[in-house]
C-alpha cells in the first residue's frame, strides 16, 4: 500500500519536475538547429512526419519538438509510465506498447493516428535496446502509412548521462547544444519481411552517421 502511494506520488511529481528544470536549462543554453530546412520542407510537402531518434535522446528531442506537437509510442512498463507522464508534458499525446507487451496493438494505433493526420515519433532502438540498433517499428508505421521519416540527433558540450542501457543523457545549463534534422527518408508502401529488413538498415546508418555527425562537433564519437 506504502510503496502505491509512493510510485502514484512520483509520478505525479517527478515528470514535470523534470520538465520545468528541462525548460530552465535549455533557456540557457545556445542551441543550434541543424538541418532545419529538412523538417520544414518535409512539413509543407507532406503535411506530416515521423520523428525518430535513439533513446538516449529523449530528454533532449521533446524540448526542441514541444512546438509541434503529435502522437509518440511508448513502452507500457513502469517506467514507461514516467516517460510518458514527461512526453505530455511537452505536448505530445502517448501510444503504449514494446516488443514484449502491447506492442503490435500499439502500432496499429498509431498507425490509425497517422492516418487522421497526426504527427508520430518512435524510438528507433526501442525501449530496452540494444542502443542504436534500429527496431523496424518507424519503418514499418512509414510503409504502412505513406508518411516520410525524418531521423533526428542532438549532442552538447557539457551534459548528465543516466545509468541506464542507453546512457539517457541531457544537457548542463549553459552548454552549447547542436541538434540536427536528417534528410527525410521515403519508405515505399506494402513492403514485406526483406524490404522492411533493409530500409530499417538504412535507418540505423542515417541515425548513426547524424549521431557521429554531432558528437563530432564537440570533439567526442560517442555520449
Amino acid at each position: 500500500m506504502k510503496d502505491g502511494l509512493l510510485q502514484k506520488l512520483s509520478l505525479r511529481i517527478l515528470p514535470p519536475v523534470i520538465g520545468v528544470v528541462l525548460r530552465f536549462w535549455f533557456a540557457s543554453c545556445r542551441v543550434t538547429v541543424h538541418g532545419g530546412e529538412h523538417c520544414r520542407n518535409t512539413l509543407d510537402a507532406n503535411k506530416q512526419v515521423i520523428g525518430t531518434f535513439w533513446h538516449y535522446s529523449l530528454l533532449g528531442v521533446f524540448p526542441v519538438l514541444s512546438k509541434y506537437r503529435g502522437v509518440a509510442m511508448v513502452s507500457s512498463s513502469k517506467d514507461g509510465e514516467y516517460i510518458a507522464r514527461f512526453m505530455e508534458y511537452f505536448g505530445f499525446r502517448t501510444v503504449r506498447g514494446s516488443r514484449n507487451r502491447h506492442g503490435v496493438q500499439a502500432l496499429k494505433d498509431l498507425i490509425k493516428l497517422a492516418r487522421s493526420g497526426e504527427n508520430t515519433a518512435i524510438v528507433a532502438d526501442g525501449s530496452q535496446g540494444p542502443p542504436r540498433i534500429a527496431q523496424p517499428g518507424s519503418v514499418l508505421l512509414a510503409s504502412r502509412t505513406g508518411i516520410p521519416i525524418l531521423p533526428m540527433a542532438w549532442s552538447a558540450s557539457r551534459y548528465l548521462s543516466i545509468r541506464s542501457w542507453d546512457r539517457t543523457s541531457f544537457p548542463k545549463p549553459f552548454s552549447k547544444v547542436d541538434f540536427i534534422y536528417g534528410e527525410p527518408m521515403y519508405v515505399p508502401a506494402g513492403l514485406k519481411s526483406e524490404g522492411i529488413e533493409e530500409y530499417r538498415q538504412q535507418l540505423e546508418e542515417r541515425l548513426n552517421g547524424l549521431y557521429l555527425e554531432m558528437w563530432r562537433i564537440h570533439g567526442k564519437d560517442e555520449h
